[in-house]
């Protein structure tokens, strides 16, 4: 029997998909019985990961598509499971990362007048005037499927929004009545659905922003996601150092430069200072930055040149937002900045101004790469530090390592002291919801089996992420990672942001603002109860390194993943 059901299986296979993160319900039967039949058979379909919770089964799809870039396949229950994504759905929008949801609806008939029709009273329950509707506001595009005879078209249009700039989620439903359907098969090719190719600069951009930049006398470059894109990475490298262009990432979401690059200037987070690179820089190049820079705290000096290239440089789905750029261009950013190296030599270049530019960014980095140092020296007391921590664990990235990144108020923490020297390095979410990391390991993990993952997350984020999930799942399908909670006993996110409006308010002079976990949840220990992971506690520096030297052996020789509770200093001390 050749259903709906199978026509989607082959669809999905045929897009490139290598897994099913899901969460089954009532409305699947369809979908499990085309999986078991194509087990039976031998026929090649998705492989299903069974995720208990669907925040996890997005955040790890999502995982899995930042690693390759090749979007997963998610399945969810009618509109509650398509609620139960949360936050996730944010972040997969946000951060711009392909992955296809389906979720089934409730049947559309009632007496039985066709295969799948109710007969389950949760179906009238579940019957919900817009499921769609739910997720709209973060999809690239959402449809019904109607009919099983146009499920590979529907499919595959899909596919080709996820994978086309600006890249995202997208959402599918359909009924059981649907997915039950008898259809003829229907050969059909996947590549008459190829995404959208990438977008260039005009010729006359590509010049007159060469002779912008080499006339320049602080030229600076800002990204904070060119590095999705490896080949980006290396076309900025091209371009940076033999123009001696500076270049500053602003909340970084992947590795954009090397931070052993000369030409690397660090990262600007919510640091309330102006950033110096930014405020002498007279030509600012901002490339793939959602967030440049926060204008009330840092912004370029008046009168600099500001261009702005990204392949959404209007921001459609932000209702505020704007830069004082003269010249906007919605290109690529691997191609524009290919265009620009390929274009030099067509540019007259005054090679003494721009040995003075490179030799000043180079004396700026070595200036930062020695307060990074001092930073991440072991405390001489009893009390941790972040920075000393991160350093530990650097210690043990490799080429082989891949590193997520939610340390929330330590994010510049970690990003400083891993000190990423390899495009596609070390991630983050891309988005504002926290909870990432646990499942977005495992979707790493599953997308290279041969690299250890490591994991930096808060203490907050952490419980959002749902570990016992998480931690069930990386011994299920055997993806074991390090996670490492900075533990100060709270969100200290809401604490900073509440000195910064009332510095010298009721609250900042009171020891309970409703945001402590004091005294905290046993953290590794979850972990331990839910999936067998190596727990520990760690309080004193001189227990550190020991300490990170285990948790690597059991997640590399032990195959198992293992959670370190590193208590740092309380959140209301800091």
């Amino acid at each position: 029997m050749y259903t709906a059901s199978t026509a989607f299986l082959e669809a999905l296979t045929a897009s490139g998909v290598e897994y099913l993160f899901s969460n089954f319900g009532s409305d699947h039967p369809g979908l499990v019985e085309a999986l078991a039949e194509a087990k039976v058979s031998g026929r090649k379909v998705p492989k299903v990961i069974t995720c208990p919770n669907e925040m996890v089964a997005l955040t790890a799809a999502q995982g899995y598509a930042q690693v390759t870039g090749r979007a997963q396949a998610v399945v969810v229950h009618v509109e509650c499971g398509t609620q139960s994504l949360a936050g996730a759905v944010h972040n997969v929008s946000k951060g711009r990362v392909p992955v296809l949801i389906f979720a089934g609806s409730s049947p559309y008939t009632q007496f039985g007048e066709l295969k799948g029709s109710r007969n389950e009273f949760i179906q009238w329950i579940q019957d919900v005037h817009d499921q769609r509707g739910l997720v709209r506001g973060y999809m690239r595009y959402d449809a019904e499927l109607r009919t099983g005879r146009n499920i590979k078209q529907m499919t595959w249009r899909a596919m080709q929004f996820a994978h086309s700039d600006p890249k995202g989620p997208v959402y599918l439903m359909g009924a059981r009545e649907v997915m039950e359907e008898e259809v003829p098969r229907v050969e059909q090719d996947v590549a008459d659905w190829a995404p959208i190719a990438p977008a260039a600069l005009p010729p006359e951009a590509v010049h007159a922003l060469l002779t912008d930049l080499a006339g320049a006398h602080r030229p600076l470059i800002v990204t904070s996601y060119l590095g999705r894109n490896k080949r980006a990475v290396a076309e900025l490298q091209r371009l940076a150092g033999p123009l001696g262009i500076g270049v500053l990432e602003s909340v970084p979401n992947a590795v954009n430069l090397p931070h052993d690059d000369p030409m690397y200037q660090g990262c600007q987070w919510n640091e309330p200072r102006q950033n110096p690179r930014l405020a002498e820089a007279d030509v600012v190049v901002v490339i793939d930055s959602d967030v440049p820079w926060i204008p009330s705290i840092s912004k370029p000096q008046a009168g600099a040149k500001i261009w702005h290239i990204d392949v959404d440089p209007l921001k459609q789905d932000m209702p505020l937002w704007s830069i004082p750029a003269r010249r906007v261009f919605r290109a690529h950013a691997e191609t524009a900045l290919a265009q620009l190296n390929a274009g030099l030599d067509r540019v007259p270049l005054d090679q003494a101004r721009i040995e003075e530019r490179r030799a000043h960014f180079a004396a700026r980095h070595a200036e930062r790469k020695k307060a990074v140092a001092e930073a991440e020296r072991k405390p001489t007391g009893d009390v941790l530090t972040a920075e000393y921590v991160t350093a530990c664990v650097r210690a043990h990235v490799d080429a082989d390592t891949i590193v997520l990144n939610e340390g929330i108020t330590n994010y510049p923490v970690v990003v400083n002291h891993i000190a990423p020297t390899r495009a596609g390095q070390m991630l983050n979410s891309g988005g504002g919801n926290l909870g990432w990391t646990g499942g977005a390991a495992i979707g790493a993990k599953l997308a290279e089996p041969g690299k250890t993952v490591i994991a930096l997350t808060g203490d907050g984020s952490y419980m959002f992420s749902q570990p016992s999930t998480v931690h069930w799942m990386a011994r299920q399908y055997r993806t074991p990672f390090l996670q490492v909670v900075f533990n100060n006993r709270g969100w200290r996110a809401p604490r900073y942001s509440t000195l910064a409006v009332h510095p010298s308010g009721h609250a900042s002079r009171s020891d309970d603002i409703g945001v402590a976990f004091d005294p905290p949840p046993d953290y590794s220990e979850i972990a331990h109860a839910a999936g067998g992971a190596y727990a520990r506690k760690v309080r004193h520096p001189d227990e550190v390194e020991e300490a990170v030297a285990a948790a690597m052996h059991a997640v590399k020789i032990e195959g198992r993943a293992a959670v370190l509770d590193v208590w740092l200093p309380h959140l209301m001390d800091g």
